[in-house]
């Protein structure tokens, strides 16, 4: 079963967040606690962990781009 990647909610009034870049490439092997992309919100960038061990699937690749917290972006399978 695949474990989704959304959009994590990073402060309390956090409503969106602007995808920075893909740190690993579509298809690429990734192990839990690994950072795979970097997220922006209002005050700071930060780097978003892996939540589980796999094969990165991507499913939105727009970078710079605003989704809602919670917007799922990528699979790991």
């Amino acid at each position: 079963m695949a474990t989704e990647i959304r959009i994590p909610k990073l402060g309390f009034s956090m409503e969106v967040g602007t995808l920075a870049e893909w740190l690993v490439p579509d298809g690429a092997d990734v192990t839990e606690g690994q950072e795979i992309y970097a997220l922006e919100n209002d005050k700071s960038t930060q780097e978003v962990e892996s939540p589980a061990t796999g094969k990165l699937k991507i499913l939105v690749d727009t970078t710079g781009e605003e989704y809602p917290v919670g917007e799922l972006i990528g699979t790991i399978e």
